[in-house]
């Protein structure tokens, strides 16, 4: 097997993934865990685009489609683990390392043919052809494949590429947004996606159980490093009580990282299996990936993930500890 990792938005990159998507045709697209706007746009564009072609193709993630994206086109085609037929290319897409694949992750030694397209700085590079850009989201990066591969972007490919981008962005307001990024997203929008509508779907309609869970984050909160720290926790009792899941917990923690005074935000979920999922958040100096890979994780400088052992307590443990030391 020959690993190639491709870095960085240039014509050489966007020529090997799109020699590997014209070449091979029968496609399984995977969606990383706890699945968001971007990993799930860009999945559903690519699946798009790919029927364009002529190609076979499937689209899968461990975990059902979120409520918040279920009105994505094509949302109701992705497969579960268990329901995967036979392919012989498979691409990952927003997958910052292979364990993000979660249960389809074994999926990539039973494959002839594979391709990761992410733009997380972590990434290893795990596949036979690996590109990995820094720009804003993976969205960005498959428009700019489509258009080097000359397939048209519809206004249903438009939306989950609007999602895609919109989401890892935070509405376009976080420090990952380039020119590059608005100019993009105008050229959706001559595509004819729903901009409105669009956005009153992803931002502006939250649940019910949702906005109990803000309450949750905000009675847990603690302040530490005089402050510069956040830290709260979400644990599968007060998930339960509420009947929210840990998809209800996308964006949670964006209410510790908005506190004035507050440099490094981490939020700890308890998931069902007892284990705990942590998202980490910074402000201007510190970069999160680096003490997200530390500890086995990965993502960006401003924002990362990591999955600990449980039980909470320890877990909580650890990361102010960890954090308190780079601090």
């Amino acid at each position: 097997m020959v690993v190639r990792r491709i870095i960085g938005e240039t014509p050489m990159s966007k020529k090997a993934a799109a020699a590997f998507l014209k070449t091979h045709n029968d496609f399984l697209l995977i969606a990383h865990v706890s699945p968001d706007g971007d990993t799930l746009g860009s999945c559903l564009c690519l699946y798009q685009a790919l029927l364009q072609l002529d190609k076979r193709v499937q689209l899968a993630c461990e975990e059902p489609v979120p409520p918040l994206y279920a009105f994505l086109p094509h949302a109701d085609t992705v497969k579960l683990p268990s329901a995967v037929g036979p392919f012989s290319a498979i691409v990952f897409l927003d997958c910052a390392d292979l364990a993000r694949a979660g249960d389809l992750a074994p999926l990539l030694g039973t494959a002839q043919h594979s391709l990761c397209i992410d733009h997380h700085q972590t990434n290893p590079g795990f596949a036979q052809v690996n590109w990995i850009a820094r720009v804003s989201s993976t969205g960005e990066m498959i428009f700019s494949l489509l258009e080097a591969m000359d397939i048209p972007v519809t206004p249903d490919m438009a939306a989950c590429l609007y999602t895609a981008i919109s989401t890892d962005t935070g509405n376009f307001s976080y420090a990952n947004v380039s020119p590059d990024t608005f100019r993009i997203a105008a050229r959706l929008l001559e595509r004819g996606l729903d901009l409105p509508e669009l956005n009153r779907r992803l931002f502006r309609c939250v649940l019910k159980k949702k906005t109990r869970l803000v309450g949750v984050v905000i009675n847990n909160l603690e302040f530490l490093a005089d402050g510069r720290f956040a830290l709260s926790t979400v644990s599968r009792t007060e998930l339960k009580r509420w009947d929210a899941t840990g998809e209800d917990c996308e964006g949670l923690i964006d209410h510790l990282r908005d506190i004035q005074g507050v440099e490094v935000s981490c939020l700890l979920r308890e998931s069902i299996d007892g284990q705990i999922r942590v998202s980490l958040r910074s402000l201007r100096h510190l970069d999160v990936s680096r003490i997200a890979a530390d500890l086995g994780g990965g993502g960006h400088r401003r924002a990362a993930g990591i999955t600990l052992p449980g039980p909470m307590e320890q877990a909580k443990a650890r990361m102010t500890e960890a954090i308190s030391q780079w601090m």
